[in-house]
């Protein structure tokens, strides 16, 4: 019975989205408990409502950007599916598990201390696996690492706003999220599903960062591929920053596929990223 009503006097007050909740509805069936994350000062979730606009492009420059002005960064992979992490990285070493502390060793590219189930399955190998047994990794990722240190710990999580998204706010205490979206209204929608599901669950929202905002023509003018603005009137009218504006670039795929981040380098992308960086450090000292 709802709450407050005659017969519901004393109820249990009802979840803030359904199943959260009830037997079985913990993560891996078992029950809801959050634990801290050894060594682990802030963790950062990178989201999007859809796939295909850039969230990981995002997660790796931003986790880079950051360890380039001087942090201790992590960057975890929780897209068990869909693991990118190391074709943007070019960390295809395969972690080992210390022999005192039994944990995983995180592996170190471009100054980030990285991981993903890419790493340890071959890259042309489907994932079938039913919900739980994706959940369960995903907690091994996060509890039985070695992240000692870490400052920023940036997840990389799968698009949308299932399973897995609900059982890493279950799982641990976010610091906030970023949501990334492209300008289009189709992506928009998506990403505005995003916005509710953490502001339901009490998870900060850092913000949205809008890609392939623009193309820069030769002649000095833009061509708004995907519609303009739509990220900046997202954010205003959710009463959120808009963190940044990415241009659609050649570069910026190049830099992806090949493993070395943009913001590796210098130029008004790295710089982009870095600024993104300076925001969410504002935001979370």
């Amino acid at each position: 019975k709802p709450a407050g009503s005659a017969h519901g006097h004393g109820a249990k007050q009802a979840d803030p989205v359904p199943g959260m909740s009830g037997p079985g509805m913990g993560p891996h069936g078992g029950a809801i408990q959050k634990k801290t994350v050894d060594g682990v000062r802030h963790i950062i979730a990178v989201a999007s409502g859809k796939g295909g606009v850039g969230k990981s492009t995002v997660a790796t420059n931003l986790a880079v950007s950051l360890a380039k002005a001087g942090f201790s960064v992590g960057l975890l992979d929780a897209d068990i599916y869909g693991p990118s992490i190391p074709t943007m990285m070019n960390a295809w070493d395969r972690p080992l598990a210390d022999s005192g502390s039994q944990r995983i060793i995180p592996v170190m590219a471009h100054g980030v201390r990285c991981l993903s189930m890419g790493m340890l399955n071959d890259p042309e190998q489907a994932m079938i696996w039913r919900g739980p047994m994706v959940m369960s990794a995903v907690r091994q990722f996060l509890q039985q690492a070695d992240w000692t240190g870490i400052d920023y710990l940036i997840i990389d999580l799968p698009p949308g706003t299932g399973d897995a998204q609900l059982t890493l706010i279950q799982a641990v205490d976010l610091a906030g999220a970023v949501i990334v979206t492209t300008p289009q209204t189709v992506a928009l929608a998506d990403a505005i599903r995003g916005i509710n599901m953490f502001r339901k669950l009490d998870v900060p929202l850092l913000g949205l960062v809008e890609n392939m905002a623009w193309y820069d023509l030769p002649d000095g003018t833009r061509d708004y591929v995907f519609g303009a603005d739509g990220g900046k009137n997202t954010a205003a009218k959710f009463d959120t920053e808009l963190l940044g504006q990415i241009p659609l670039q050649t570069r910026l795929r190049e830099s992806g596929d090949s493993g070395t981040p943009a913001s590796v380098g210098d130029g008004p992308l790295a710089e982009a990223f870095a600024d993104l960086a300076r925001k969410i450090v504002e935001k979370v000292p």
